[in-house]
């Protein structure tokens, strides 16, 4: 079963994530696995597809995945060029690099029924150039 978890995350991560066999979505994930995009193997390519509009080149290679019982963990580094819009960022052409952990919970199907993502968007931004700046002092934000 273990082996199993683990073969299913490498290929979400190859196939889908970097788009190499996008139609395994429909094998691994599951009809109301929810996603900001949308429910199911849709909302994912969606996703996925708009963080590709933005960084076409973008590659997610695996570092480490464990697994055990019903879910598997995914460890994870990405590097890309931003040549389309991230969110409210224009392109800029620059190369960003960061990393991250996804937590996959299958169903009794063995489909993906949940993803939980944990990366370092804010190094992300910074890569790209976005400037932070604090609140004034005194209003609450």
């Amino acid at each position: 079963m273990r082996d199993d978890l683990v073969a299913k995350a490498r290929r979400f991560v190859t196939d889908v994530w970097n788009g190499e066999r996008e139609e395994s979505v429909y094998d691994l994930v599951a009809a109301d696995c929810p996603n900001t995009f949308g429910n199911g193997p849709e909302g994912h390519l969606a996703w996925h597809r708009d963080r590709r509009a933005a960084f076409p080149d973008v590659r997610y290679e695996i570092v480490d995945v464990v697994a055990a019982d019903d879910r598997a963990v995914v460890r994870w580094h990405a590097t890309g060029t931003q040549l389309g819009e991230f969110g409210p960022v224009p392109p800029t052409g620059r190369k960003v690099s960061y990393n991250g952990v996804t937590f996959l919970y299958f169903d009794a199907d063995r489909k993906i029924a949940e993803v939980w993502s944990v990366n370092e968007l804010f190094q992300v931004l910074q890569q790209l150039g976005v400037e932070f700046v604090p609140p004034p002092a005194g209003t609450g934000g």
